[in-house]
This record gives structure tokens, C-alpha cells and sequence, in this order.
């Protein structure tokens, strides 16, 4: 930023209330954006064409699917390149809303820039630890067979791993960069139309979603044609192509990996900062929500930017991801136990499922259009209505084409009725998911009774609302349990019943259907990340708004749309972690194969009434819990500097208040910035080194007393238990958080006193408490839960 906002003399505030200097700093693009920049367009162009080519030519190689898969990405890519042409040629309104919003982009990109250097600095040294346990570790008989050898198996798994890590950061970045460009539009279009400015909003996700998406399927469809091609599977001597999903659990812990600490980083900077900003500006100083005399504002804005759309954008790629490497496996593993002849279409059919989730889910997002409301007054109907009538629309779309891919790829001879066994799986899939989305809806939503309860609660004092948060959120994970139970029994029973038998007789379709059902979840994920990422966009449409003194009928708007950003997101994290208990059981399931391939003996139970066994379980739940205390305790020591900060500003820059002088905005920005790093560091190593350890040091202590396979099950048990734990902990941070939330926004309508009140003051209380429970925590649990699973299927041999 420029030296008059690093010292905070920023010109004579009460002379031009409304006008903001500029505070850009140098804008930043990337690398691989710089150096294509600078590439002529006609040699570009031919470029892209040869890599098409490329990419096309190794996927005839491979199956007409992936011909298939590759077209319909390349169409979306183009889609959503439609779709930010759309948003960036609205306007961006008056001077002062764009200078707002340069800061907010300079803070963001800058945030970013430093995270993920971070970031890729860890993810290479893991790298490194993954090539040499890879070189010294067993290898599996298909392995031996094939002609795999150590190093070309540890090139393999590293280079998927360094691939998996690159496309989640710019997953990433793609959802941060549509966010602070969309937010100052969606401001300027409030002022005109409430309807305009859900549509911006809503496209602008949209185009966050189809490209995170369609990187997540045209990257796992380029690696595995590309291994499939290199390796010459199937040729005679060479792997069979039902083992090559294997080959693909580095690309899926890479993911995760970039995810994790994306979501810690950026959910610990985004609510440090809106504690902060809250706790004096709105408690102490009695002072609006996005005040620009709160020194906090612009790093509260910046927040919703990293923590909300760029850590969110990493977090359901790794997610599509884990899942689909995870239904590879598995649909793999059953072909090859059940001898079908053509055991392709079991395999790629994940691919194809998101595929056809990127058709629908823009039809879903182009079913939402703009009108002109009259008067510029907020729109008679109901944003929320607007955009479940597009999920809707994407819901039924989404039951047709699974029907027809499960027609079209897992039909076989061997059991002719087993398609439609599968369909019902994806249909019991695709029910799951909308009744988690209504669940979180009714838990969350203020135009329902737990939240309207909990902001009666709040006219008793801060401790009453306390204690009925934190009810509200145990209670609320008790129908998420009871659906995900019904669904996986249920998806299991289709899928064992669906014909399917191996060589002996025995059925064998019942974790196949899981993992159909567990598609059939995601198969709107592109419509629903769009939601998502709708809330953060609302969210920094009103700060602008607040912070460029629009008129009060332009903040209204912002609000409405605010406060269905608030619902959307907490619907959108209950849908991942129904997803997430789901994958984390598939993959569970690929674990346990993987032990018993590189065992060579049968691993399919484990007994929790092994002492040692037992206590791998306790120590996966503990983890949950010390991970979630530890991702807490960051943003309140982060916090606390943010709250000294701006209580000395107003202390010692009393004419702030009086908008006499300009509050020094780039302190905030450095002192989250700085702390969201370090603290992100002790929570994600505990998260990687745990497993590991746990397994180890356990495999030691069973050669030493005859237990050859114990540090397998001790992991294994590890976890089962903290899928369980951390299931049942996430949705009670994110639902308490979420219905905090709207508590407050609740009694900001004028209900209970509103703005001001004591009521308001006691729900600020407890806004701010659920703060890190829905954006740091709760999030990051459910991206803990889908990597240990990664982790320990890519550490197996290490525990053997």
C-alpha cells in the first residue's frame, strides 16, 4: 500500500466523507499469469491448440469416456469464461466504492501471495519425505508384476502428489480472484436493483464453481490417461487398468494437504479480524457493522476474500477429488473381484457423474435472472426462495443424467438389473444431500424457531444466549447423524443386492454402492460451491456499501443478501460434511484394501477390544479435539492483538470517531496477516505427524511383541474413531456458529430492540464466540477428517 495509508494520514476526513484515496499497491498476478502475459496471442493460441491435441490424443489412447470427460470440462471452462466477461463488464459504481475495493483486492492477493508460499515451501518438503519412505517401502504383487519398481512408484505418487497440491492452490485463487472483483459490483448493483445484485453475485460464484470443478475432473482424467498411456496398461506384462486408481491417492492427499492449511490460514485471519472489529467497534464503540472508522474494517473484508472464498475453493476440490480417486478404487477393486469383461466404465463413472455436474449446475446458475425493481427498494421475493428454485432445478436434472450414466457405464451382462440398483444409490445420494441442506437450513435460517429462540435469548443477558448456542448446536447434529446412518446402510444394501458377485458367489456391490451414493451427493457440488461462495460476496458488497456511506435502502439490500450469505455457507458446510463422512468411509474401505494387498493376507475387521486397538481410537478422538482447541485458541490469541490495535488507535486517535482523522487500516491487515501464518503451522503438523507417528511407533511395539499387522489396525482404528468424532464436532461448530450469526442479524431487522440493544450487545457476544466455530474450526475439521484417510492410504506400507 501506498506510505500515507502505511502511516494512516489519509487527507482531511471530514472534508470529503465519501471520498477515499487510493489505496492500491502493486497489483499482483501470479507467475504463470506473468509469463503468459508476456507470450505473443497468436503464439499462445497455437500453443493451447497443441496442448489440446495433446490431451485429446492421450485420452483416445485411453477410452472414449475420457474423450468424453475432456470435452465437456474444456465446454465449462469456457462457460465460466462467459460468466466472468458477464460480471467484470458491470459497473463498479462511484470512485469511493472502487478504492474500497482495491484495498480489500491489494490485502487479499497479498495475504495469498505469502500463504501459498508457505504453503508450497511445507508441501515440497513433504514431497521429499514421501520419495525417500517410497524408495524404501514394500511393494505389492501387481507391482512386482507389472515391472513397477520402487523409484518409478515413488516418482509416481510424488509427481501426483505435487499435482494435486498445485491445482487446489489454484482452486484457491480462482475463488479469491472472482470474489474481489465481484464484491465493489454487487455493491454498485444494489443501489439500482436487489434482484441485479443477487444475479452478479450468484454468476460470480458461479464461475468460481464450474472452474474449481472442472479442474478437480480434467485433472484427475489428464493423470490417469497419462499413466494409463505411459505405464501401457493392460498391454501384456503391464499393470491391469483395475490397479491404476492406486496411482492416484498422491493427487487426492496433495489436495488435502493444500486444503488443510488454506482453511486454517484463512479461516484463523478472517474471524480474528471480525472478532476484533466487532468486540470494539460494534460493543465498545457502539458503532455499525463495516464502519470505515473501524481501524479492523478493511481486514475484516479481506477475510470473507481468504477465508471464505479462496480456503472454501481449495477445500470442495479436494473434496470432488478424495471422493472420486476414492469411487475408482472401489469401482475398480469390485470389477476386478467380479471378472467384468470391460471394467472401464465401473472406473471412470465418477468422472462422468461431475461432468454432467457441471452441465447442470449451469443451468441451475443461469436459471437465476436479473429484473429491475422499482424504487430500488428490496426485492419482494425472498433471495433464498430464488436460489433453492435453482437448486431445485439443479436437483432434477441431476436424478436424469445419473440415471442415464449409470445406464450408459455400469450396465453389464453379468447382472443386467444392477444399473438401476446403482441409479437408487445415486437417488438415495441426491436425497441426502437436500435434506442435509434443509437441515442446516432449519438449524441456521432466522425465518425459523431455533434461531428465533436463541435471539430471545439474548434479551436475558450474554450468558443465555451462550448456553442456547451451544444447546442449539449439540442438538443439531443429531438428524445429520440419522440421515448419513440411513444412507449409508441403505446405499450398501442397493448395492449388495444388485447382482454383482464374485467368483465365489458372494456378493460384492455393497461399498461400490456407497461410493455411488456418495456421488450421487456431489453431483450438484458445482451449484452448491456456487452458494457458497455467494455469502462471502454479499458479505463484502454490505461492507463496502456501509464503508462508501450509501443510503440506508442501499444497505438494507446488502443486508437481506447478507443474511442469505450467512445461510447459504452454513448450509453449503453441513452438505461437506455429510459428503466428507461419506468419502472418509470409502476411503477407509480402499485403506483396508490396500493393507491386505501389500500384507498378502485378508484385513477386513478390526477389534476394538485390543487394548492397543482400543487406544488408537481414543487418540484419533483426541486429535479432534486438540486439533479444534488449538485452531480456536489461534484466533483468540490473534484476536486479542487485533483488539489492543484498535483500541489504541481509538485512544490515541480520537478524532476517528468524529471523522476528523483516517484510522490506520494497513496495521489490522499486518498484524492478521502475520499471525494467521504462524499460527496455522502447530495445528496442520499435528494433522500430518499424528498418523504417521501413531502408526510406527505402534508397528515397532507389534514386531517386538508378535503382532505383525498391529500398526495397521491401530491406525485403522484411529480413524474410524475420528471420522466418527469429527463428524459430530463439525456440525456443532458450524451450525452454533452459523445460528449466532443470524441471531444477530436476526435482531438487526428491529426485533428485540435491535440495533444498539442489549439484546443486540449479548448477540454480538455470541456471534463472536461462534466466529472461529463456523469458519475456522468447523470447516477445517471436515478437511482433517477426508485427510487423514488420504494420508494413511498413501502411508499404508509405513505401517506394515
Amino acid at each position: 500500500m501506498d506510505v500515507d495509508v502505511e502511516d494512516g494520514n489519509l487527507g482531511p476526513y471530514q472534508d470529503r466523507p465519501r471520498t477515499f484515496p487510493n489505496m492500491r499497491g502493486k497489483s499482483y498476478n501470479p507467475l504463470i499469469f506473468r509469463i503468459l502475459m508476456r507470450i505473443n496471442v497468436r503464439v499462445l493460441f497455437v500453443i493451447l491448440l497443441l496442448a489440446l491435441g495433446v490431451v485429446f490424443y492421450i485420452g483416445a489412447s485411453t477410452s472414449p469416456i475420457i474423450v468424453f470427460v475432456f470435452s465437456i470440462c474444456i465446454i465449462s471452462f469456457l462457460v465460466s469464461l462467459y460468466l466472468a466477461r458477464w460480471v467484470l463488464a458491470k459497473d463498479e459504481g462511484p470512485p469511493e466504492m472502487g478504492q474500497i475495493s482495491d484495498a480489500i483486492r491489494d490485502g487479499a492477493e497479498g495475504f495469498f501471495r505469502t500463504q501459498y508460499g508457505t504453503i508450497s515451501k511445507m508441501a515440497f518438503l513433504l514431497a521429499a519425505v514421501i520419495f525417500c519412505i517410497y524408495l524404501f517401502r514394500n511393494t505389492t504383487p501387481q507391482q512386482e508384476a507389472s515391472g513397477i519398481g520402487r523409484f518409478t512408484s515413488a516418482y509416481i505418487t510424488v509427481a501426483a502428489f505435487l499435482l494435486g497440491a498445485l491445482c487446489s492452490g489454484a482452486a484457491g485463487y480462482v475463488g479469491m480472484w472472482v470474489s474481489v472483483r465481484a464484491n465493489v459490483r454487487v455493491s454498485s448493483a444494489a443501489r439500482r436493483s436487489a434482484r441485479e445484485a443477487l444475479q452478479i453475485a450468484v454468476r460470480a460464484g458461479g464461475f468460481s464453481a464450474m472452474v474449481v470443478v472442472g479442474m478437480a475432473v480434467i485433472g484427475i482424467a489428464i493423470l490417469y490417461a497419462t499413466f494409463y498411456v505411459w505405464l501401457e496398461v493392460d498391454s501384456p506384462g503391464s499393470m491391469k487398468v483395475t490397479d491404476l486408481p492406486l496411482l492416484l491417492v498422491g493427487y487426492g492427499f496433495g489436495a488435502s494437504f493444500v486444503a488443510l492449511f488454506a482453511q486454517l490460514g484463512g479461516g484463523i485471519y478472517t474471524k480474528a479480524a471480525d472478532v476484533g472489529a466487532d468486540l470494539v467497534g460494534k460493543v465498545e464503540q457502539g458503532i455499525p457493522e463495516d464502519d470505515p472508522r473501524n481501524p479492523a474494517v478493511i481486514a475484516d473484508l479481506v477475510g470473507d476474500n481468504v477465508g471464505d472464498c479462496a480456503a472454501r475453493g481449495a477445500d470442495l476440490f479436494e473434496s470432488i477429488a478424495a471422493e472420486i480417486i476414492s469411487a475408482m478404487i472401489l469401482g475398480g477393486t469390485m470389477a476386478q473381484r467380479c471378472k467384468i469383461e470391460d471394467p472401464s466404465g465401473f472406473i471412470l463413472f465418477p468422472l462422468v457423474v461431475h461432468s454432467f455436474d457441471l452441465v447442470i449446475s449451469s443451468v441451475g446458475i443461469f436459471s437465476i435472472r436479473g429484473t429491475r425493481d422499482s424504487g430500488g427498494k428490496a426485492s419482494s421475493e425472498d433471495p433464498m426462495a430464488i436460489l433453492q428454485r435453482g437448486y431445485s432445478v439443479t436437483i432434477v436434472l441431476a436424478v436424469l443424467t445419473f440415471g442415464a450414466s449409470t445406464r450408459w457405464l455400469l450396465y453389464t451382462e453379468q447382472a443386467p438389473s444392477a444399473w438401476f440398483n446403482f441409479a437408487l444409490c445415486g437417488l438415495v445420494g441426491i436425497i441426502t444431500a437436500y435434506i442435509f441442506v434443509w437441515i442446516t437450513k432449519y438449524y441456521t435460517d432466522y425465518k425459523h424457531e431455533p434461531v428465533r429462540m436463541l435471539a430471545l435469548s439474548s434479551s436475558t443477558g450474554h450468558g443465555t444466549n451462550i448456553i442456547a448456542g451451544v444447546s442449539l448446536g449439540l442438538e443439531s447434529t443429531a438428524l445429520p447423524v440419522l440421515v448419513i446412518s440411513v444412507s449409508i446402510i441403505s446405499a450398501f444394501w442397493l448395492g449388495q443386492t444388485s447382482g454383482l458377485m464374485d467368483e465365489n458367489g458372494i456378493p460384492t456391490g455393497g461399498l461400490f454402492g456407497t461410493a455411488v451414493a456418495t456421488m450421487g451427493m456431489l453431483s450438484t457440488a458445482a451449484y452448491v460451491l456456487t452458494m457458497d461462495m455467494f455469502g462471502p460476496i454479499a458479505d463484502n458488497a454490505g461492507g463496502i456499501v456501509e464503508m462508501s456511506q450509501q443510503p440506508e435502502s442501499v444497505r438494507e439490500i446488502t443486508d437481506v443478501l447478507d443474511a442469505v450469505g450467512n445461510t447459504t455457507k452454513a448450509t453449503t458446510k453441513g452438505f461437506a460434511i455429510g459428503s466428507a463422512a461419506l468419502a472418509s468411509f470409502l476411503l477407509f474401505s480402499a485403506y483396508m484394501d490396500e493393507v491386505a494387498t501389500f500384507a498378502r493376507e485378508p484385513f477386513k475387521q478390526v477389534d476394538i477390544a485390543i487394548p492397543e486397538v482400543f487406544v488408537g481410537g481414543l487418540l484419533g478422538s483426541m486429535l479432534i479435539y486438540l486439533f479444534s482447541a488449538w485452531a480456536c485458541s489461534a484466533v483468540g490469541r490473534t484476536a486479542q492483538e487485533v483488539v489492543k490495535e484498535v483500541r489504541r488507535q481509538f485512544i490515541e486517535r480520537p478524532g476517528i470517531m468524529d471523522y476528523k482523522e483516517k484510522p490506520d487500516y494497513s496495521r489490522c491487515v499486518a498484524i492478521v496477516a502475520s499471525a494467521s501464518l504462524k499460527e496455522m503451522i502447530k495445528p496442520g503438523a499435528l494433522a500430518i505427524v499424528s498418523p504417521i507417528a501413531i502408526g510406527i511407533a505402534f508397528r515397532i511395539f507389534g514386531y517386538y511383541t508378535g503382532q505383525p499387522l498391529l500398526g495397521a489396525k491401530v491406525v485403522a482404528s484411529m480413524l474410524m474413531f475420528a471420522t466418527v468424532s469429527g463428524i459430530l464436532m463439525a456440525l456443532f461448530l458450524n451450525t452454533a456458529g452459523g445460528a449466532w450469526d443470524n441471531a444477530k442479524k436476526y435482531i438487526e431487522t428491529g426485533v428485540l430492540g435491535g440495533k444498539g440493544s442489549d439484546s443486540h450487545k449479548a448477540a454480538i457476544t455470541g456471534d463472536t464466540v461462534g466466529d472461529p466455530f463456523k469458519d475456522t474450526a468447523g470447516p477445517s475439521l471436515h478437511v482433517l477428517i477426508k485427510m487423514l484417510a488420504t494420508i494413511t492410504l498413501v502411508m499404508a506400507p509405513v505401517f506394515l
